[in-house]
């Protein structure tokens, strides 16, 4: 047991070297959130106006959609390496060491969470600076960070799934637009009960990307809501459980053929 912790934190720590080398894979998932966060936010304002509008600050309102965002981004960016790890055969060769298989999935995974971390910090500090003020005190935003990694980890165990059943850059980085139209049929920009078109409506309603969306926000404009973050929670740890075993499935079947 304690060898496979040491092997996963050597793999994690190599994962967050890596990124750290890329100034694009930080840079990129910190500012494409917060500009378009102000371009919604300046666009979308006179929505709070809507009869039961929960806030009557749109940013507040629009502040959880980069948390969510910059997950997807910083998984796209992680796994995208991990399927370069898979093409340049050093994911073979780590397999003949005493490396278990598992541990090759989980550094993969733990290295995402410091990303996550900072990102999430980020996100927060700039919507405090600019006038947002959490519902839910200082205990909320330490669970905005335990979300955060939560969803992250869920994205990137479909993201690793896809990166080790193709072994192909091309089909991880194809996965962002697929992810994308996903956040955008969500209830990002107006809550479930506020959208008028039915169709629309109907698929935020079973998209979990929307319960997601809405556990963050509910710490940003309401408060400690247990039932949106049970729903979030649950999303994405039911996110996570098929991306993981649909990883480890692709994991040993990549593992058998070396």
């Amino acid at each position: 047991m304690s060898a496979a912790l040491l092997q996963t934190a050597a793999l994690g720590r190599r994962a967050v070297v890596r990124t750290a080398r890329q100034p694009a894979n930080i840079v990129f998932p910190l500012i494409f959130p917060m500009l378009l966060l102000a371009v919604n936010s300046g666009g979308l304002q006179a929505a709070t106006r809507l009869p039961g509008f929960p806030t009557n600050s749109f940013l507040a309102f629009a502040l959880a959609v980069p948390f969510v965002q910059g997950a997807l981004l910083a998984t796209i960016n992680a796994n995208v390496e991990f399927a370069r790890d898979i093409q340049t055969g050093f994911l073979n060769r780590l397999a003949l060491t005493p490396v278990r298989g598992i541990v090759l999935l989980l550094g993969q995974l733990g290295g995402l969470i410091t990303i996550a971390v900072i990102q999430g910090v980020f996100y927060l500090v700039v919507g405090l600076a600019f006038g947002v003020r959490l519902a839910s005190g200082v205990g909320g935003a330490f669970m905005l960070l335990v979300l955060e990694i939560v969803i992250a980890l869920a994205f990137a165990a479909l993201g690793s799934w896809a990166a080790l059943r193709t072994g192909s850059t091309e089909a991880v980085q194809g996965l962002f637009p697929v992810f994308f139209v996903f956040l955008f049929l969500s209830s990002m920009n107006m809550p479930r009960n506020l959208i008028e078109a039915d169709w629309f409506r109907l698929v935020a309603t079973v998209n979990p990307v929307s319960y997601l969306v809405e556990a963050v926000r509910s710490l940003v404009i309401q408060g400690w809501n247990w039932e949106a973050l049970g729903l979030g929670f649950a999303s994405a740890g039911a996110l996570g459980l098929i991306g993981f075993a649909l990883s480890t499935h692709a994991l040993y079947r990549r593992l058998e053929r070396t």
